[in-house]
């Protein structure tokens, strides 16, 4: 199961990485009860029309949009009301036949991508997700790299800028200045972020700009992470990167400039293949290793 800000979606998933469901409905954010309620009738609707019983379902992996403490099973999840270090695993336990795996939605997402998409078999990966805000999985020499307090991964509060805005002592500079909503920020007069984009297709000028200035903070950003990590391979994700096709060439170019040059030369930069279906697919594959384990 991946549970997002706006979107759950929930599949069975074999060991090879087929689904034999899928369902995708939109998240219930009224109260937690009724959150975590749906999370499990998802489950078991999952499963029903799977035709696979209970019995042979090993676990139920569940990837959640923000931070999950592996030391005491609690959620944090600022996106969604009322998940402020909440039991989540204990709450799903009553409702769901089957071991539960919970961990962060950027372990899924980068997970999946070595597991079954682009980055398939390599063991230094990143995955930057950038939509609505920007976070990265990460996995270095084969390891998912979880930090002291689970919060490794939050590259959205990267500094990029000197000239400190108010807005990055909320969300962070990186997430400002290069997620999708700093499109919209940058053009005003209420355009929307695709709105923007889908300008910048036909060659508006001044949405050409703020592309490219989105561009320059994300670059920096993947630039950062290839001089510390030396990774084999970045995996753009997430909302904002359905329009790869402006980010990418770009991007890799302006990366040039600001990595350590010999880690440059040795990354790739490269959309995700998985989609919207990278969250799913790594849940799935971390439910399997945390059976086993």
């Amino acid at each position: 199961m991946d549970v997002g800000g706006t979107k759950i979606a929930a599949s069975v998933v074999d060991s090879e990485g087929n689904a034999c469901s899928n369902i995708r409905v939109a998240t219930e954010r009224q109260d937690t009860a009724r959150s975590i309620g749906q999370i499990a009738e998802l489950a078991h609707r999952a499963v029903e029309l799977s035709r696979i019983p209970w019995g042979d379902i090993s676990a139920v992996g569940v990837a959640v949009p923000g931070i999950y403490y592996a030391a005491t099973g609690l959620v944090w999840a600022p996106n969604l009301p009322g998940w402020d270090h909440i039991p989540l695993r204990n709450k799903l336990a009553g409702k769901l036949p089957a071991r539960i795996v919970l961990d962060s939605d950027r372990a899924a997402y980068v997970t999946g991508e070595q597991w079954l998409g682009i980055a398939r078999g390599l063991t230094d990966v990143i995955f930057l997700a950038v939509g609505t805000g920007i976070g990265a999985g990460i996995i270095s020499s084969g390891r998912l790299i979880r930090g002291a307090g689970d919060i490794a991964g939050a590259v959205g509060w990267f500094a990029l800028d000197p000239r400190a805005k108010e807005i990055y002592s909320r969300i962070g500079c990186f997430e400002a200045e290069a997620a999708g909503p700093s499109l919209a920020r940058r053009a005003g007069g209420g355009l929307t972020t695709e709105t923007v984009i889908e300008w910048a297709r036909q060659g508006n000028l001044d949405a050409r700009q703020i592309v490219d200035e989105t561009v320059q903070y994300l670059a920096m950003g993947v630039a950062n992470l290839v001089s510390v990590l030396n990774p084999q391979m970045i995996v753009l994700g997430g909302g904002l990167m359905q329009a790869g096709d402006l980010f990418l060439e770009p991007l890799r170019r302006e990366m040039l400039q600001w990595a350590q040059p010999i880690a440059a030369q040795q990354v790739r930069i490269e959309l995700s293949t998985l989609g919207e279906d990278a969250g799913l697919l790594g849940a799935a594959r971390l439910a399997f290793l945390g059976s086993e384990g």
